[in-house]
């Protein structure tokens, strides 16, 4: 893994996941453009992600069997004629069906990753690593910054042009830079999705990091979440575009997330791993403590930010090192846990804003923190320590 490989694998996978996030800062403009109430547009979110998750489930676990050279490749293509399909809708039907199919597509960056790992010199995996993982959290962050912006200059459908364009380039780049790899042993696509329990099953170690990952990541969304209630009302009263601006702060994590990944490859894994809970922690406190001072809110959303992508990226490495014959699969696994701490993470912080406002959420992200910093402290001297060099 060179540095202009690595960079481009960044580049993709922060390309490819930025897909999912395009739509959001539009539902208004798309909804008035194509007559549907609000509430309805919002589906096109829904619809992406439940279209991501099949991706990652169905799609991601080939990259163990079939050459990456041309399945990365031609994953991004197939998400350019979704991009396509959505830029040309007529209709909020065919809109809905397109980013479905986008989500279902766009998991380029969840196939780079594992790619990225098998590429890399074991000594420095936990760098390149960290640098790929970086580039899907700056996709994450920036894509709706990017949205707002190219849509106000240039209507909604532009956005979709410029990210199909962006897709056909990278598939291009990605196909060039990715050097010919050893054949693999064909396994039949039922039986390789079945392994995917099957691996999860086999390892501790993989049982307790995708427990602290999930716990982490419903901190992260169950945060973000309701920061969107708090800071949409009084004192703040912030428009839609400041808020925005406000999760660009974020980008302090993809910095971490770059960075902690040398940590691993020194053999520091599971204590920094701890160390990042207990910045989770911190955060939640400070957040709750200054709710009134955006000063104090910001410097919560970078420890916030720090503390999960740190822990998140050493799980990922981690996993990476216990069978370089299926990371793919790990990756499956990882991302299928995150998926589902997020989604119920957002689910609480309604729930939680409901019950106590701001006060309550932020109990509520110290009390995942603490169980995974407790989870963490059963294991540490256990399930979490994986030898390296492995693969």
């Amino acid at each position: 893994m060179t540095r202009g490989r690595t960079l481009l694998f960044a580049v993709g996978a922060g390309a490819a996941v930025g897909n999912l996030y395009w739509a959001q800062p539009l539902l208004d403009v798309i909804a008035r453009d194509l007559g549907v109430g609000t509430a309805t547009a919002g589906l096109l979110v829904t619809l992406t992600q439940v279209g991501y998750a099949l991706g990652i489930f169905l799609v991601v676990p080939l990259g163990d069997v079939l050459d990456r050279r041309r399945l990365v490749p031609s994953v991004l293509v197939a998400s350019a004629v979704a991009l396509v399909l959505a830029a040309v809708a007529p209709s909020f039907a065919v809109l809905l069906v397109a980013l479905a199919l986008l989500g279902l597509t766009t998991v380029a960056g969840q196939l780079l990753l594992p790619l990225a790992g098998d590429l890399a010199d074991p000594a420095a995996r936990g760098r390149v690593v960290g640098t790929v993982a970086s580039g899907v959290l700056t996709g994450i962050l920036v894509s709706r910054t990017v949205s707002g912006l190219v849509a106000g200059w240039s209507g909604w459908r532009s956005v979709y042009v410029v990210a199909a364009l962006a897709a056909v380039v990278l598939a291009v780049l990605v196909r060039r830079a990715i050097p010919e790899l050893p054949r693999r042993e064909p396994v039949p696509y039922p039986r390789l999705v079945r392994s995917v329990f099957a691996v999860v099953a086999e390892h501790r170690t993989v049982r307790v990091t995708l427990v602290l990952s999930a716990s982490t990541f419903a901190v992260f969304t169950l945060f973000w979440t309701a920061l969107t209630f708090l800071l949409s009302a009084p004192p703040y009263s912030y428009s839609t575009a400041a808020i925005g601006l406000v999760g660009l702060v974020g980008l302090t994590g993809a910095v971490a997330a770059q960075r902690v990944g040398r940590l691993h490859d020194r053999g520091l894994s599971v204590p920094v791993t701890g160390a990042a809970l207990a910045i989770g922690f911190a955060s939640m406190v400070v957040a709750g403590v200054g709710a009134g001072s955006i000063v104090v809110v910001l410097v919560a959303v970078v420890l916030l930010d720090v503390g999960v992508q740190g822990a998140n990226v050493l799980a990922q490495t981690r996993l990476f090192a216990l069978d370089p014959s299926a990371r793919s699969r790990l990756n499956t696994a990882f991302v299928t846990g995150n998926f589902v701490g997020g989604a119920t993470g957002s689910a609480l912080a309604g729930v939680l804003w409901d019950l106590g406002g701001w006060t309550a959420v932020c109990v509520g992200g110290a009390v995942l923190f603490g169980f995974a910093l407790t989870v963490w402290a059963v294991h540490r001297h256990g399930a979490l320590v994986v030898e390296e060099p492995v693969g």
